[in-house]
């Protein structure tokens, strides 16, 4: 019998996600205290859960099939695997730093510096791009420190909201490079497994495609229907069902979420009423 291999991290934020839109797409996992190994009981997936950092390996080396990880990760660990699906979370980017007194007019002012990091690959091939020689100081975590014990003049490192860099004296100079989590699989035939990844893909895709959509019901009176459906963005049509009351219709549609307030405003000024906005758990197009 054949069995996907996934890779996940062990902790964190994107242990966490990771794990959600598994459970999303209807696998059920039931994690053990301390288990590094656990199968769904309603899907052929083993599920790692691994350093961020050794997944990679693991997929380079075969062992696993599938891994979740951040972009970022592969250019600090290059090899021999594909991308098949950015998954929308984990959103950061890697950045340079620096202590909020200093000040950089331009990529010169790193000329020379010493700069502290936990990603050197990618920070030594920003440098070779630009043109620049700077001392490179690997660490392993709390990079943020770095410049206020005197180890280092600016840090580069992953930032979401980049609370952290203002609660230790830094502020982020420029964006070497924005990740997200990504699906990612080795290279080789995955022989019987491929049925397998294909229907994971199909109810990852789904669950991503709901989370940005949302489901939008609303009354509109007949003789504006023409203007209201020519705002609303669907996957093919909307649907129109006549109201008890004559004169009006029921508008049912689909909209993208990082369009929602503007096309609300856009119908409301068109006439529309009663207007409803509901979740998308599964969006199978």
């Amino acid at each position: 019998m054949s069995i996907l291999k996934i890779a996940l991290q062990k902790s964190g934020r994107l242990h966490d996600q990771s794990l959600q839109l598994l459970s999303d797409c209807g696998l059920r996992i039931d994690n053990g205290k301390d288990t590094l190994r656990v199968k769904a009981s309603n899907f052929d997936l083993e599920i790692y859960y691994l350093r961020n950092s050794d997944i990679p390996q693991y997929l380079y080396d075969g062992v696993v099939d599938l891994g979740v990880i951040g972009e970022n990760l592969l250019v600090e660990y290059p090899g021999p695997a594909e991308v098949l699906l950015p998954l929308g979370f984990a959103k950061c980017r890697l950045s340079l730093a620096l202590p909020t007194n200093e000040q950089a007019v331009d990529l010169s002012f790193y000329q020379g510096k010493k700069i502290a990091t936990s990603y050197p690959v990618a920070l030594r091939q920003f440098l070779e791009e630009n043109q620049l020689e700077a001392s490179i100081h690997r660490i392993s975590g709390s990079v943020e420190i770095a410049p206020g014990l005197g180890l280092a003049d600016a840090i580069c490192d992953l930032v979401s909201t980049g609370n952290t860099l203002y609660r230790n004296g830094l502020r982020e100079d420029r964006v070497l490079l924005r990740s997200q989590a990504v699906l990612v699989r080795r290279t080789g035939d995955l022989g019987s497994g491929q049925a397998l990844l294909d229907q994971l893909l199909f109810r990852m895709q789904a669950v991503i495609r709901a989370r940005k959509s949302k489901y939008i019901l609303l009354n509109a009176p007949n003789n504006k229907i023409e203007t209201i459906t020519g705002l609303l963005p669907v996957l093919k049509s909307p649907t129109v069902l006549p109201l008890a009351l004559e004169g009006w219709s029921s508008v049912h549609s689909v909209i993208e979420e990082e369009r929602f307030w503007a096309v609300i405003d856009d119908l409301k000024a068109a006439g529309a009423e009663g207007i409803l906005v509901m979740p998308i758990n599964t969006l199978v197009a």
